[in-house]
This record gives C-alpha cells, structure tokens and sequence, in this order.
C-alpha cells in the first residue's frame, strides 16, 4: 500500500518526506515498539476502543510507553484522516520506544514516539492461496500474543509464499498447531460450528477476531475457539481468514490442496460484521470532528 500524503508524528502533521525521525531512536533500530492497524470508515477509525486497549497490553508487555490521553490520540488521528482526505482507507498505528538498550542517540525529549499513516486499502481478491510453515510460532513464549514492530520474520515468510504464486502461510507453533497467519488470524468451519485457534496456540488476538467471538451472532452459526492441526483445515466444510484490511476473506487452497465445499457460513458472518460495522460507525459519526 502506498503512504499517503502525510503522516501524525507526536502532535503534528507532517510531509510524509520530511525527516522527523532520528537513527538514535532505540526502537528504530531495534524494533522495539508496538503497533496496530484500524478500517477508517467514512472518517471514523472502526473500533479504535479496542485497538487501544490492545495496544496498552502490547505496551505493557514490551516496556514501551503510551501516550497518557487516548482521546487526545483519537482527535489527532482525526486530523490525520482530515488532510490526507483518507475517509475510507486504512489506518497504522506505531509506538517507537526512544530509550534503553545498547545504543543511545540524542534525546528527542519524549519517551516514545507516536506515528500514524494512512494508504488506500488494498482489494483482496475474492480469497487466498495459503501455504504452510512449521515452527513459526513459539506459543509458550511470553510475547506470543504481542504485535510488535519486529516484523521481519512474517514479511520473509510472505515474499517466499508470493514467489510460490501464494497469498500467505499458516504458521504452525511447535506442536504443530495451527496458530495464525502471518497478518491474519484463521478460522475452520464445519457444519454450523466455527473454530478458531486459542491464544495459547500461539496467535496475536486480531480485533476482527475478537468480534466475531464476542459480537457476531448469527442463527445456527456458534463461533469458538479450539485448538486446530492443518488436518482440521483440510476437512473443514470452510476455511477463512480475518484481518482489519480484510474482514473475512474465503481461503481456496492450502498447499495446493482445495479447501472447503460451500461458503455459506463465511458469507453470512461476512453480512453479520458488515452490519456490525455499520452499526459503530453511524453511533461514532458524530464523535469523528
């Protein structure tokens, strides 16, 4: 996706080219930081409440500062989706810690960093081809479930699944459940029972996915979660994948083996969080000034 014209850096807008970083940022050049990714619809950042309290967690957990006034933020973001006329698009989040560690730089006067950017949301397709990679994930490891800045490991494993003629992989943990993908979290349906893996499986708790296990109900669909082997997915009924940018997105194969034999689960949660949507951005429309 490509940045639009300007970004929130702290408490002002900025050219996206201007240079407002510093190579003695800690968090730069370790990627120690916590990020997130919201759907701005007609100007309202979806469910930024929750984005917020994930993020606070993520921080915790990793020692990097917040910002003390989450509406304060929200305004700012505000003004970002302002000058960048980015009503519909999508929406990163980025805290940089800017002390600690080995190598110091000079002091930027703040704890952390705050930035925001927005791009155009990128078209999907109407579902993806999915490889798999064992030993992705470590789920007995502390920071598992944190969305952290480093993310060089899941854009490698990306690459090569593209270079493959893929979408993405299933990361497997190291009893080889299935986890995640690499920006999406992954759900099994059969019959009218929805599966989606724990967070003890080793998964980040995607928002998209905290809704459909906390908020979507649909007549004869249960959603829950389980713990799944990539043999659950080839038998499964429907495979699908969740992400902000992607709301539920059908998979077609996995490992050049044909998944699923209807659609019919994946479309009616699909119109459900649709609604939902809808729903929170009429109530929040008046917030979004």
């Amino acid at each position: 996706m490509v940045l639009h014209r300007f970004i929130l850096h702290n408490d002002r807008i900025h050219e996206a080219s201007e240079r407002v970083l510093a190579p003695g940022q800690v968090g730069l050049l370790s990627g120690w930081g916590v990020f997130t990714t919201l759907k701005v619809a007609d100007g309202v950042p979806f469910a930024f409440d929750r984005h917020w309290a994930r993020i606070s967690r993520d921080a915790a957990t990793m020692r990097v500062p917040l910002p003390g006034n989450p509406e304060a933020l929200r305004q700012r973001l505000l003004e970002l989706v302002e000058a960048n006329h980015a009503f519909n698009s999508t929406l990163r989040l980025v805290i940089v810690r800017n002390g600690g560690g080995m190598w110091a730089g000079p002091s930027t006067g703040c704890d952390s960093d705050v930035i925001a950017l927005t791009a155009d949301s990128k078209d999907w397709g109407e579902g993806v081809k999915l490889g798999i990679v064992p030993h992705a994930r470590h789920a007995a490891c502390e920071f598992a479930t944190t969305k952290i800045l480093s993310w060089a490991m899941n854009l490698t494993w990306v690459e090569r699944a593209q270079q493959r003629g893929l979408d993405e992989v299933v990361l497997l943990n190291e009893h080889g459940e299935v986890a995640e993908c690499t920006s999406a979290n992954i759900f099994a349906s059969i019959g009218g029972q929805v599966w989606t893996p724990p967070v003890s499986s080793g998964c980040l708790p995607g928002i998209t996915r905290e809704v459909l296990l906390g908020e979507i109900h649909v007549p004869g669909i249960q959603i829950a979660e389980k713990r799944l082997m990539p043999a659950d997915l080839h038998a499964a009924d429907e495979v699908f994948i969740t992400s902000t940018t992607r709301n539920l997105l059908p998979v077609k194969e996995i490992e050049g083996k044909s998944i699923g034999r209807t659609d019919r689960v994946s479309r009616a949660l699909s119109a459900a969080f649709g609604e939902y949507v809808d729903r929170y951005v009429a109530t929040h429309k008046g917030a979004a000034v």
